[in-house]
Order: C-alpha cells, then structure tokens, then sequence
C-alpha cells in the first residue's frame, strides 16, 4: 500500500528530477518522456503521440497510485526495456510525495 504523500513536496521533487523529461498540463508537450495528464487510469505505453519502446506499450500495467509509487522506486526493474534513465526514488516518502503531486496535477 503506498504511503499518504504531500503534494507540496512532491512538486518540489518533480520540478528538480522529473520536469526535464515530463509535463503534467492538459495538451502538454512530450519531451523526453510522455507527458503526464490524465496518467492514472491508463495503461502503460498509451499517451498519445508519444513513441513508446516495446516493454512500456506490452506490460500492460494500469496506472494507479499503488503501481506508480512501486515503478518510482526503479522504473527500469519494473518495466525492463524502458527507456527512462531515471534511477527511481529510494526513499518510500519521496514516491509517496511525487505521486500526491501527480495524483493532483495530472487530473
């Protein structure tokens, strides 16, 4: 179960380590990696427009809280082929944070 995260400090997380590869916005840009709107309650590997590898469009998994906060910790573990460099977030009070923040400015 993924811990209550603070969406403040989640911003602030995902300004400094996730904003250079994602927006969040509706009609947001990709970059790097897909942008994020409307994120929970879709698949992996399904933002329009984004070019997706293989592992993200066949694993099928189905954005939640729960399966966002266990991808953060290593995305590459979780989703092996992904082409996301991020090495994860460590701390379970990190994730919990970033996904508080996502939960709110995805939707």
């Amino acid at each position: 179960m993924a811990p209550q995260g603070n969406a403040t400090a989640g911003a602030k997380l995902f300004k400094t380590r996730c904003a250079q590869c994602h927006t969040t916005e509706a009609g947001g840009p990709h970059k790097v990696g897909p942008n994020l709107h409307g994120v929970y309650g879709r698949k992996s590997g399904q933002a329009a427009g984004y070019s997706y590898t293989d592992a993200n469009k066949n694993k099928g998994v189905e954005w939640t809280e729960e399966t966002m906060f266990d991808y953060l910790e290593n995305p590459k573990k979780y989703i092996p082929g992904t082409k996301m460099a991020f090495a994860g977030f460590k701390k379970p009070k990190d994730r919990a944070d970033v996904v508080a923040y996502l939960k709110e400015a995805t939707a």
